[in-house]
């Protein structure tokens, strides 16, 4: 143990990524073990060990005396050989822990290793092993073994069998760092995420704004023909992605939040952070979007509680002209406007199209007045 060692914990140092100044504070360690049991001594604070950083060599000291032994060199190896490798595991753990709790926070890559009682381990850059657990994983996703996966690193524990690493595919923030890997704007600060929303595999809605007003902070998220954007989307395994404008105006970002749905007309109510907002009947269920999932992630990007409704009094006034217009029609009372209007004729075209068959068979019409109905209507149309 001289050259050969210190050529050993070198090795150790590239390979491990162990300081060799650690191995060898623990070697002395362990030869003070294997002095005092080779000597027999009975306190182990009156004996020192020292390692020459050079060329290896091994000194011991008892009551600043050197010890010099034949059975010395042989136990002490023997014990000291035990302990470094303890130590050097030990050592070990430390620096894969330090490496990976500085990590919190961010994405790495990783390979599907294994599935584990609901769990999916993940091969690490093959140095060490994490976990997504069950409730940090997407149901629509689907891994396979070996499969290339990029993870957030959501929390490092230290125990005693080593790094206990716990990963996401859920964390919101999983997106918004694939934001920073595609789009340089975002990692050099240019183009700021003000707000995310999140339903995992489903859809994500992200408010992006831009410092430079020469750059266009949508544009430069989305790329070339949908590039950059396009690349997120495979990686979440086809999650729809909403890229919005990001304004300090709260009717054009609730405006934007809705997108792609039309808005009428916002009323606001500042005191309870409460929005109304007013669509086309034909907009409802887009504003709202599939099981409320659009105005929901629209209300969290925004922090205002919005409610989605339409003006009754559009539909009263679109019936009331078509009324109006059925009643130009010469013979057409209120009586009978009221069950053409019922029967699904509201429309001056509705009954232009109409046959005679058909309009004849409503109670209080013949086929005469059917007849003279439609041509009446035809008439009108064409005025």
């Amino acid at each position: 143990m001289s050259n050969e060692l210190i050529a050993i914990l070198e090795h150790l140092e590239r390979e491990r990524g162990i300081d060799k100044e650690i191995l060898l504070a623990a070697v002395e360690a362990a030869m003070v073990s294997a002095v005092k049991k080779a000597i027999g001594a009975k306190d182990a604070q009156s004996i020192k060990v020292e390692i020459d950083r050079d060329n290896g060599k091994i000194r011991a000291f008892c009551d600043n005396k050197e010890i010099k032994s034949i059975d010395f060199g042989r136990i002490a190896a023997q014990t000291a050989r035990q302990v470094m490798i303890q130590k050097i595991r030990e050592a070990e753990k430390d620096v894969i822990y330090n490496e990976f709790v500085s990590k919190v926070g961010t994405i790495v890559s990783g390979n599907v290793y294994r599935f584990e009682k609901g769990n999916i381990v993940v091969d690490l850059f093959g140095r060490t092993e994490g976990i997504i657990p069950y409730r940090e994983q997407v149901p629509k996703e689907e891994f396979k073994l070996g499969d290339r996966i990029r993870v957030y690193i959501l929390e490092v524990k230290k125990e005693s069998k080593g790094s206990q690493i716990t990963l996401s595919r859920r964390h919101p923030n999983l997106v918004k760092k694939l934001f920073e890997l595609e789009v340089p704007e975002i990692y050099e600060g240019i183009v700021e995420i003000k707000f995310m929303s999140r339903e995992p595999g489903e859809r994500t809605k992200i408010a992006v704004w831009s410092k430079d007003e020469r750059v266009d902070c949508v544009g430069a998220c989305v790329g070339i023909r949908g590039s950059r954007v396009k690349n997120i989307v495979s990686e979440l395994q086809g999650e729809k992605l909403d890229i919005i404008r990001w304004s300090d105006n709260i009717r054009e970002y609730i405006t934007a939040a809705l997108a792609p749905a039309k808005i009428s007309e916002i009323k606001l109510d500042k005191d309870k952070q409460q929005a109304e907002v007013i669509v086309a009947e034909d907009q409802l269920s887009l504003s709202i979007g599939r099981h409320g999932q659009n105005v929901r992630l629209a209300s969290k990007l925004v922090g205002w509680e919005l409610d989605i409704r339409t003006k009754p009094e559009e539909k009263e006034e679109a019936t009331s002209k078509e009324e109006q217009s059925l009643a130009n029609i010469h013979g057409v009372g209120e009586k009978i406007l009221s069950v053409l209007v019922e029967s699904g004729f509201s429309t001056l075209e509705s009954l232009a199209e109409a046959d005679v068959e058909t309009l004849s068979k409503i109670k209080g019409l013949g086929e005469k007045k059917a007849e003279k109905i439609i041509k009446e209507a035809k008439a009108l149309l064409k005025k």
